[in-house]
């Protein structure tokens, strides 16, 4: 018997991504996606929207909850999961939903953000040289002072 379960999509954010931790430390990322589908039907133009789950691991969850926002345009590459669990009342319940193996953010960044460090940036820790003292500045190596970039 034959099977495959591979799935790509492209559209936008519906929200921003919910970044959490499992007890072991590896990142797990909601991003909540729309997908438009322009069609034909009696000669007049409609419009349907597919809004999908899908769930980010590892790294790319952490760069997902860093650099993506509500709106963002993502390529994903993954595979459908099936979940089912019960809840507390005893009520079963189930969903279907994506598990990325990959996320490729698509468009260029925000104009507000062009410079901005990444959201969340402000809380990680310098890293520096041994002993995590800052690393001293190379001379002719380009940084913040060299601000006559022709564009």
């Amino acid at each position: 018997m034959i099977s495959l379960n591979k799935v790509f999509l492209a559209g936008n954010l519906t929200r921003d991504p919910e970044v959490r931790y499992t007890p072991s430390g590896t990142a797990v990322a909601d991003l909540n996606m729309a997908i438009n589908r322009v069609y034909t039907s009696g000669g007049e133009q409609k419009e349907d929207t597919c809004f999908v789950n899908v769930v980010v691991w590892g790294r790319q969850a952490e760069t997902s909850g860093q650099y993506l926002s509500k709106g963002a345009p993502v390529l994903i590459e993954g595979s459908l999961q099936y979940d089912q669990w019960q809840t507390d009342s005893g009520d079963k319940r189930s969903r279907l939903r994506v598990r990325a193996d990959r996320v490729q953010f698509l468009g260029a960044p925000r104009k507000s953000d062009f410079g901005a460090a990444p959201r969340g940036a402000e809380d990680a820790p310098e890293v520096g040289g041994p002993g995590g003292e800052a690393a001293p500045r190379q001379e002719g190596s380009a940084g913040p002072a060299d601000d006559d970039l022709p564009f």
